[in-house]
């Protein structure tokens, strides 16, 4: 018996944890794959969602249950690396209009792979973030 409630409370919170996630991905975002690099050919996509705020973007993968986003891209010290179509078997999950970025920031580095109007806001958020110097005047005394 105490098997059988154990069994149904997982059972329950997996349910409530995957409502949840479909709640957050409904919420809206743009389509992308992300890897964390170092990575070999075309190991390590994950399919998911972004979704830019001020000063990072998060990304949630599809299959997790992760109640907050999987990974995180910070705005500021952003930089990108390599700008390149897809290669060899990335073919096998991505079609000729994907364009590849390899982006690292101060704290990781990631590859993500968007079409190419998404890649142009990608771009576009990246380089509407203020500089250094006017995030420093706001903050200090006037």
């Amino acid at each position: 018996m105490v098997l059988l409630i154990i069994l149904v409370l997982t059972l329950v919170f997996v349910a409530g944890a995957s409502t949840y996630r479909l709640v957050m991905l409904r919420r809206g975002g743009t389509a992308a794959l992300l890897r964390s690099l170092p990575a070999r050919g075309g190991q390590g996509w994950r399919h998911g969602l972004i979704r830019y705020d001020e000063d990072r973007l998060v990304f949630f993968k599809l299959t997790s249950l992760k109640f907050g986003p999987d990974s995180t891209v910070h705005r500021q010290g952003l930089e990108i690396v390599e700008r390149r179509a897809p290669q060899g078997d990335e073919f096998d999950i991505m079609s000729d209009d994907i364009v590849v970025v390899a982006v690292t920031d101060p704290h990781s580095s990631f590859e993500l792979a968007l079409d190419r109007g998404s890649m142009a806001a990608f771009l576009s958020w990246v380089e509407s973030r203020p500089s250094d110097r006017a995030r420093r005047t706001r903050g200090g005394p006037s």
